[in-house]
């Protein structure tokens, strides 16, 4: 059996040319990054209206025993397109941490991925690097003003902004620099994020162009003076800088999937700490020229497409059509609390043990927010016809019907099914609604996703976290949306709570605010923002051969 890589190295890829002629992209907007990669230039597309039909893709809690979120959006598309209809794939850039670390790539896989898939996971087209470079440039601009004589009256001790780097580094987490005596800089505490936890990146996918951009780099808050006032990047005259290196990072980049169906690849955030969904410009440039538009929304639906909802589409306007919603017979039985050795045994008592975490994502697609959904069970060969026929009787309780995919082995020719619900749910009368208003003080939206996404009891707060909540209440940041920042792996912000834990109280441990990519982030648990790499790393099976042909890669 071929790898994905093999698979994606085998693939028959189109010149980008053609694909964005399938996409109805003009030659003359294009960018070219060798022959299969692009970049559009969106300006000229910008006064369109929307015209397509939005679906999200997303999925329940992530299990040791996968899910296949990305590779049944890409099939989605890939089928909606052998059914003749005009599909545009929007999807985020994967970050270099998993990549090397413990999830692998992030471009699909079998028959429903998204090519060149070594570009893709590895350097792509620089997104990262010039998001990273930015955000490292308002670092050293901070650094170098309280080294020239601190004419703003930073508080060293009282600075949020951090450096970050696109890999799993947990040395790196919480740092001292500035060492060395006074002409090497001044010694304070530091650390670095993951590039993808960066405000740099949330503000990079919901700008809505150069300028949009600019202003909210010029926000961004990068710490406070000693007598408590926020210190911006544009105190610190940055904004033009960081968006000179950011530039060309803003423009959607556009490839292709195995079937050559175009796919926009721009972005991402993770949906653990950050708001988890591809760029609004990739997003809306696919709704002005497709009629039907696949994206994704990071790990579960009470993270990415919490965010999904209640932050990208409430900045950008948008009204999604129809939701999927993926799960797998392992990942269920997994949540009923088997080992993962065990899960290819038919147990139908388990599986309904483990149902109950499907159904409460399903439930909040359609009770908390008005939307139409479909479930996607990503079949595998030693699912049984009784496993199948429980999850399709507990669906249906709830008005919803369950689609067979089976895009790894077949592609898109495996996803008609679900492309076929999917169809029949975009022409079905909805009213999309948020799971909080934004007049709601900050406390108050916080706590409202807590007991009606997460399902629990209420919140705690630690003494720092209720301190800032007061104040950035009093800033004039309490009509911010909030971003949680929570364990993707359980609706609670344990992760050993399997299943759908009730009565459970959630910790916020740390808030602050990202004024430039206009929310408020609320740290939970244990959650970090710097990840660390396993035991084993993915890293070590990745090689390249004399030819320059990469190996383990997934």
């Amino acid at each position: 059996m071929k790898t994905d890589i093999e698979i994606a190295q085998s693939a028959q890829m189109l010149p980008i040319s053609q694909v964005a002629a399938k996409a109805g992209i003009d030659e003359a907007l294009l960018e070219h990054y060798g022959r299969v990669k692009a970049k559009i230039d969106i300006g000229p597309l910008r006064a369109k209206p929307r015209k397509g039909k939005l679906i999200l893709v997303t999925a329940i809690n992530p299990t040791p025993a996968g899910e296949g979120k990305t590779t049944t959006s890409v099939g989605l598309a890939d089928a909606l397109s052998k059914l003749d209809k005009n599909v545009l794939l929007c999807l985020r850039e994967p970050s270099l941490g998993p990549v090397f670390g413990v999830k692998g790539g992030a471009a699909g896989g079998g028959y429903a991925q998204v090519v060149p898939m070594e570009d893709i996971n590895l350097h792509f087209t620089g997104d990262f690097h010039a998001i990273g470079a930015a955000n490292n440039l308002l670092a050293a601009l901070l650094d170098n003003h309280i080294q020239q004589g601190n004419a703003l009256g930073i508080d060293v001790k009282k600075i949020t902004w951090r450096r970050c780097v696109d890999m799993n580094d947990r040395q790196l987490r919480n740092i001292v620099d500035g060492l060395g005596g006074r002409m090497q800089g001044v010694p304070r505490e530091d650390g670095f994020d993951i590039t993808v936890a960066s405000e740099i990146m949330a503000v990079l996918c919901l700008a809505d162009d150069l300028k949009d951009l600019k202003e909210r780099l010029a926000r961004i808050i990068v710490g406070y003076t000693y007598d408590d006032k926020p210190v911006t990047a544009a105190d610190l005259k940055a904004q033009g800088a960081m968006a000179a290196l950011l530039k060309d990072a803003i423009k959607p980049n556009l490839v292709q999937t195995l079937e050559n169906t175009p796919a926009l690849v721009h972005g991402g955030p993770f949906a653990n700490i950050a708001h988890g969904c591809n760029s609004v410009s990739a997003t809306d440039t696919a709704l002005k020229l497709a009629d039907y538009v696949v994206t994704e929304a990071g790990f579960g639906a009470d993270l990415g497409a919490e965010k999904f909802l209640d932050i990208k589409c409430r900045a950008a306007g948008m009204n999604p059509d129809a939701v999927v919603i993926v799960a797998t017979v392992k990942a269920l039985k997994y949540n009923g609390g088997v080992a993962k050795a065990d899960l290819g045994a038919e147990n139908l008592e388990v599986l309904e043990r483990g149902l109950p975490n499907l159904l409460k994502h399903v439930e909040n697609i359609t009770q908390v927010y008005g939307l139409p959904c479909v479930v996607a069970i990503n079949r595998f060969v030693n699912d049984t016809d009784a496993e199948l026929a429980l999850i399709r009787d507990k669906c249906r309780e709830l008005g919803v019907n369950v689609a067979l995919s089976e895009v790894w082995g077949r592609g898109g020719e495996g996803g008609i099914e679900l492309a076929e619900e999917v169809l029949r749910l975009c022409g079905q009368p909805h009213e999309f609604r948020f799971a909080y208003e934004l007049d709601l003080p900050l406390r108050d939206k916080i706590e409202t996703i807590v007991k009606r996404v997460y399902g629990g009891a209420g919140v705690s707060y630690s003494a720092a976290a209720s301190k800032e909540l007061d104040r950035l209440e009093g800033m004039g940041f309490g009509g911010l949306p909030v971003c949680m920042a929570k364990t993707q792996y359980s609706l609670s912000d344990d992760q050993t709570k399997l299943g759908r834990p009730e009565g459970f109280t959630v910790t916020v441990s740390k808030v602050k605010v990202s004024a430039g990519a206009g929310f408020v982030v609320v740290q939970t648990g244990d959650i970090m923002t710097m990840p660390g790499l396993p035991k084993v790393p993915a890293a070590e099976k990745i090689d390249v051969d004399e030819n320059g042909v990469i190996s383990g890669l997934f």
